[in-house]
């Protein structure tokens, strides 16, 4: 008996749709596999665990007759798994770290930081000429010692000896596995050369090789010392000796401590530092004010706008009506982020087009004024969002039934009644849901407030880089030190992106709730 394939196919012996859900999982399969390799090399094993994972359940879904739903929702589920479950776990999971500048990495890389950033040349160690060479996109040095011998290694890979080198006048020239760089090309990576350490051995105490002429290499120890038995470092300058605390940093007797460390568990410090530290919980209270303010009044001026122009285009009477529709949502034909530089321009207190040319003259600070600067920010953000408000108002309206305001006009309803007890009704019915999506999105509304001010003004009495047109996300984006005006600190970053979370998950709740109420009455 043939197989089903064999037998849709006619001549071929496979149906065209055997062979092209064969092409996509085969295609789905090397992606996963790459994948799969790059954890493996990066030593994520989470990743890892979870791309074999998702790769079983694709063919297993793919090829097999009983998961026919699971065909067409798991692509949609492995995003939403990836892109939104797997960030809100990782960001949940930072919130109780320590996550940041010092602390970017684990204890076995924080020791080898100290230990490379404290090193010093060995004194009286002999020269030896040295040839910077590339592995692929690695680059690494080539020495050879007083005995002939050439060594090779990069930043990853301590010096071994390489057999089969060409050397030429105390250079080697020609280098099994690895790549000469010409003169030209060093000069163009200077910087990387002269930053680059190469291990002597696997041991980091023995120190690296380094160079500041591209020619000539020197060995380089740490003032430091790991001793791996008793998980303690020491300074060979001074004797002291550094143990581990519960913060994540080698501690000296004294409360000294090393710069870099490692990233640990605090619980809920960030929490406590985000509510209860005043150079956090002053600005805090009052971003948050803003936050809400701003969401709300944005929903509010750009609908009521909207809904307002979609009434006065969508009587029949009114001539022109396609032309005004195609200017009015001309604005959101602009990306929001060139429309917020724009607005930036225009508003300049010295050469904005709004005071030099429509103002005569004025010296108006919109955007550094505390109060106007929020104004500011009003208006752009009702002149960027009531296109929307007026494309969903007029579908909404033009979808209304006829015969029930039919009916309202034969009963003796009067325009403004019949507007209240049944246009908006049923207008608030079909838009709800996205006045509540609006709310969450101008929460969140990071491009405007940093296009446009920057969340400034500064405020004049905070320590930390915050402003008076900031809200929650982009406080969020300032703690993190992302823009570099502040310390990296993505554990309190993302302790305050637990709380938008849990307000903006909290509200649109309450407000669908509220909408099903809606539903109910019309």
């Amino acid at each position: 008996m043939s197989s089903p394939a064999i037998r849709g196919s006619g001549r071929t012996g496979w149906s065209p749709g055997f062979l092209v859900k064969l092409a996509l999982i085969a295609l789905v399969d090397a992606l996963g596999v790459y994948a799969v390799l790059a954890a493996w090399s990066a030593g994520s094993w989470g990743l890892l665990a979870a791309m074999v994972a998702l790769l079983l359940v694709a063919n297993w879904a793919y090829f097999s007759k009983r998961a026919l739903p699971l065909k067409y929702i798991l692509p949609g589920l492995a995003f939403l798994l990836v892109y939104q479950v797997y960030v809100v776990a990782y960001t949940g999971y930072v919130a109780f770290t320590n996550y940041g500048d010092g602390h970017n990495s684990t204890k076995e890389q924080a020791i080898e930081a100290l230990l490379v950033q404290n090193e010093r040349r060995v004194e009286g160690s002999p020269s030896s000429p040295l040839t910077v060479v590339t592995q692929g996109d690695e680059l690494g040095f080539a020495v050879v010692s007083p005995e002939g011998v050439v060594e090779a290694g990069t930043a990853d890979e301590p010096l071994a000896v390489v057999d089969g080198a060409a050397v030429s006048g105390g250079q080697v020239t020609a280098l099994p596995g690895y790549e000469v760089l010409e003169y030209a090309a060093v000069l163009e990576r200077q910087q990387e050369v002269t930053d680059l350490r190469v291990p002597v051995s696997d041991d980091p105490n023995d120190g690296s090789v380094r160079t500041q002429d591209a020619r000539t290499g020197y060995v380089f120890t740490s003032t430091l010392t790991y001793d791996a038995a008793s998980d303690t470092m020491t300074d060979t300058e001074t004797g002291v000796t550094y143990t581990p605390n519960d913060d994540g940093q080698f501690e000296a007797a004294d409360g000294t401590t090393l710069p870099v460390g490692w990233r640990v568990l605090v619980g809920l410090d960030n929490f406590v530092t985000a509510f209860g530290d005043d150079r956090y919980a002053g600005p805090f209270g009052k971003i948050l004010l803003w936050t809400f303010a701003f969401a709300v009044i944005s929903v509010a001026s750009t609908f009521l706008l909207g809904l307002f122009l979609a009434i006065a285009f969508n009587d029949a009477r009114l001539r022109g009506r396609r032309i005004y529709r195609t200017l009015v949502i001309l604005p959101y034909a602009i990306p929001g982020f060139l429309a917020a530089l724009l607005w930036s321009g225009l508003l300049n207190r010295s050469y904005g087009f709004v005071n030099e040319v429509l103002l005569g003259g004025a010296s108006i600070p919109w955007l550094t004024d505390p109060v106007l600067a929020k104004l500011a920010v009003l208006g752009v953000n009702l002149w960027l969002g009531f296109p929307y408000m007026f494309l969903i108002c007029t579908g909404a309206l033009q979808s209304l039934p006829g015969d029930v305001l039919e009916a309202a006009k034969i009963d003796g309803a009067g325009r403004w009644r019949t507007w209240r007890s049944i246009t908006l009704p049923l207008l608030l019915v079909a838009t709800a849901p996205l006045l509540i999506s609006s709310f969450a999105f101008n929460f969140n509304n990071f491009t405007l407030i940093y296009m446009l001010t920057g969340g400034g003004p500064r405020f004049d009495d905070a320590s930390v880089p915050l402003g008076h047109t900031d809200i929650l996300i982009s406080m969020v984006y300032s703690v993190s030190g992302l823009d570099g005006t502040a310390a990296k600190d993505y554990g309190l970053a993302s302790a305050l992106s637990i709380v938008i979370f849990v307000v903006v998950a909290t509200i649109s709740a309450l407000a669908f709730r509220r909408t099903r109420s809606l539903e109910e009455i019309a």
